[in-house]
């Protein structure tokens, strides 16, 4: 597959602890310990939570004691490192009868036919042994982290009860999800109860199950995986080729950068490889699997850090790691689990000494490094990287790349678009696109200038540019390296064979669980955000102290035919300013963000509610605030006259309060419509200056056919139309003006602008869910 080559390895052994089996590569490590997160899991006390390790060693299999409280032991005797084979039995916290596990070979290579009957060829055509086998003797077996479960599934993404495959009266089984986190799968859909038949794969987690006979097959995704991409086609319109045809292969563990031109095509293929934007033709395989058939399950194991942050950056590099760990984790998952996820990370990418900075004072590689930790919080396969290095001095950015090649040697895919050449030499293939979409080059980068006849990059990328008549990617079909690199790699038998189910449109399509936990989290994370912003609480502060300055000065004393319009109108704009200005930016700005974590999982509703909790509860504090400076101590009526409900005072409080929440919604409207932050300034001037226009207090709407219908769109006309009713402007004020039925002192009257009120509010919140599907990723929309 156009990997990178590796010596000879320890052989395959089979470990057996407690009842359990599975299958050991020697392309990776093994975690022994209580934590749920580990390879081997036991629950005695005994063991200590990160307690041994089990890895490849010059040839042959080595266990490493980590430093366990009450020792590994071997034949009686207490060991630190040891090597181990078939045969050998290994107890953990206590030589006599601690918890114990056992290693044998692997028995000898299957035949096709049974190859076909005890591995995942059904879904994918891969023929990768089990990781571990459990006989259905149980009418019911429970899947999830918990210890208690019937099938322990060590992987912090499945719930710790996750769900049960149950045997029906007829010798059918069925699975049920248990109303887990990031849900259950089968064939890549997610369902809730489905029958399960022979070579149906149940995804949870990491781990796919798949039911051969009387046993069920667990196959654990570890991270060692290919993608292969198959005459991907991108077009626009009817004529315009952004990818033409673009076949390549990603071998396991491997390193891929991607580069090109401007125009090349490279961001297109990114979008194409991820699910946010599917090309219009060909196929995208990820171990075998259609990527685009089977996105709602595979999305899970694939990490994206696009160029710009997906982070908040004026939190703290471990407090946004938490905040992340919560939205991506069950809601069931201990504290200590996720810290202990969240730590790793960070040790991972070598940012503990600035685990407690605010990101915004990092680097921008140290950035980069965050914004990799995010995604590698849930251990995703493949990891892709838009311009990691963009902006980076060199320095930072061979710092960026070997970072990336130290996560593809422990266990990850990685590909990454870049303009720079200088660390190319890290990696194991380089892809190099050119205009129109077309491979000129895919292969290991050291043959890459050789075969283009340059000595420097720069020449050759001038090259692309100047002679854009010359057929590159002919060229390159026509070579060695292309036989070799990608027509031999992609040589391999159909991976989706005949009668696989395919999705129809009418499959259940769960709701993400836990969505009070999800609003929660958010919620806690955007006030955190917001507190850090000084700006912000300057503006929030200031804004309704200001306007209710104004009005105060224009009341007066008492609200008399020369100042009731113009207190109230100012009153009025104060509330729509309020609202607006709080919310005019928070969608746009973390326009990246949102589409991130949508993709993993974040509950569309859940995130529009954090918005409006939030910034509703400060946008009532400050409209109480506003009105209370401005009305406090002046006469808003004839002595003893009241509102129609409740005192005058009390019921103006209400109505602004509610015109500011009506106008903040408004305001995430328009957030939600830009595509630029740098946009929704003018915006906000114009909302204002359409809210007061539409208000009431400036032209005789009743009596103005079409503008009257369109001012009940304008939450100033309900707003100012309740305060209107409440003081009685008309009788203060004898005009035809103020001769508005909607400022009329009567209970209906009033009730009918609070209502209206109301119903805008849920309309803009309508529009701005429906404007967010926009910023989630394509294949999410069908």
């Amino acid at each position: 597959m156009g990997e990178r080559e590796f010596g000879p390895s320890a052989p395959q052994l089979v470990l057996d602890a407690e009842g359990d089996s599975q299958v050991m590569s020697p392309s990776r490590s093994y975690a022994v310990g209580r934590d749920p997160a580990s390879d081997v899991v036991f629950t005695d006390p005994r063991v200590s939570w990160h307690h041994a390790v089990l890895h490849e060693g010059d040839g042959r299999w080595v266990l490493d004691d980590v430093g366990s409280t009450n020792g590994t032991y071997t034949e009686g005797h207490r060991v630190r490192h040891v090597d181990v084979g078939p045969g050998s039995v290994v107890r953990f916290g206590d030589p006599a009868d601690g918890p114990r596990c056992s290693l044998s070979a692997l028995p000898e290579p299957m035949t096709v036919q049974q190859r076909q009957s005890s591995a995942l060829t059904s879904i994918t055509g891969s023929y990768r042994p089990p990781t571990s086998i459990l006989p259905l003797s149980a009418r019911v077996v429970r899947i999830g982290r918990a210890p208690d479960n019937d099938l322990v599934v060590s992987d912090l993404s499945a719930s710790r009860h996750h769900a049960e495959l149950r045997a029906l009266p007829d010798g059918r089984y069925e699975i049920a999800d248990l109303e887990s986190h990031n849900g259950t799968y089968l064939n890549g859909q997610p369902v809730f109860e489905a029958l399960v038949g022979q070579g149906d794969l149940v995804g949870i987690g990491h781990s796919e199950f798949c039911l051969i006979g009387d046993e069920l097959q667990e196959f654990v995704d570890t991270g060692i995986v290919d993608l292969d991409v198959e005459d991907l086609t991108v077009t626009v319109g009817d004529a315009h080729v952004l990818l033409d045809h673009v076949t390549f292969p990603v071998g396991e563990k491997s390193l891929l950068a991607v580069t090109g031109p401007s125009g090349a095509g490279k961001s297109t293929l990114l979008n194409a490889l991820t699910g946010l934007r599917p090309a219009t033709g060909g196929t995208v395989r990820y171990d075998g699997r259609d990527l685009y058939r089977e996105y709602a399950e595979l999305r899970h194991r694939i990490g994206l850090v696009p160029q710009d942050d997906i982070l908040h950056t004026q939190l703290r590099v471990r407090r946004a790691l938490r905040y992340a760990a919560e939205l991506r984790f069950p809601g069931d998952t201990a504290p200590a689990e996720r810290e202990a996820r969240v730590e790793e990370v960070i040790s991972e990418l070598g940012l503990t000494q600035r685990a407690d900075q605010v990101i915004s004072s990092l680097s921008g590689g140290q950035r980069k490094r965050v914004s990799v930790a995010l995604e590698l919080l849930t251990k995703p396969s493949l990891l892709f990287l838009d311009e990691p290095t963009s902006g980076l001095d060199p320095g930072m950015d061979r710092s960026v790349m070997q970072m990336l090649r130290g996560l593809a040697d422990d266990g990850h895919t990685v590909i990454v678009v870049t303009h720079s050449v200088l660390s190319l030499d890290l990696c194991d293939r380089l892809l190099l696109l050119v205009p129109g979409g077309r491979i000129a080059w895919y292969g290991p980068p050291g043959e890459a200038l050789g075969h283009f006849g340059f000595d420097h990059w720069p020449q050759a990328f001038e090259a692309f540019e100047s002679r854009r008549d010359h057929d590159w990617a002919g060229q390159y079909r026509a070579s060695t390296p292309y036989r070799r690199y990608i027509a031999g790699a992609m040589d391999h038998p159909a991976r989706s064979l005949p009668g696989t189910p395919a999705p129809t449109a009418s499959a259940p399509r769960p709701t993400p669980r836990r969505w009070g936990k999800q609003v929660s989290t958010l919620v806690r994370r955007y006030a955190t955000v917001l507190a850090a912003d000084k700006t912000f609480l300057a503006v929030m502060i200031a804004l309704p102290f200001i306007m209710g300055a104004l009005t105060r000065a224009l009341a007066g004393r008492q609200l008399d035919e020369d100042t009731a319009l113009n207190a109230l109108l100012i009153l009025c704009v104060g509330g729509v300013l309020t609202g607006a200005a709080n919310a005019v930016r928070e969608l746009v700005k973390e326009t990246v963000i949102y589409q991130r974590e949508r993709a993993v999982g974040l509950s569309r509703s859940a995130y529009l509610c954090s918005k409006v909790v939030v910034l509703g509860t400060i946008t009532v504090v400050q409209s109480v605030v506003l009105t209370l400076v401005a009305l406090v101590g002046v006469g808003l009526g004839p002595p003893g006259a009241g509102g129609v409900f409740l005192p005058r005072l009390v019921e103006i409080t209400l109505a602004v309060a509610l015109l500011s929440v009506t106008t903040m919604v408004l305001g995430l409207l328009v957030s939600a419509v830009v595509k630029k932050e740098e946009v929704t300034m003018p915006l906000l001037v114009l909302v204002a200056i359409v809210q007061v226009v539409f208000c009431g207090a400036l032209l005789q709407l009743d009596q103005t056919p079409i503008l009257n219908q369109l001012s009940w769109l304008a939450p100033a006309r309900w707003g100012f139309g309740a305060m209107a009713a409440t003081v009685d402007l008309g009788a203060l004020l004898p005009d035809p003006l103020t001769d508005d039925p909607m400022f009329a002192h009567r209970g209906s009257v009033w009730l009918l602008d609070m209502g209206m009120l109301l119903a805008l509010s849920v309309l803009f919140g309508l529009v701005v869910a429906r404007l967010l599907r926009r910023r989630e990723p394509v294949i999410m929309r069908k």
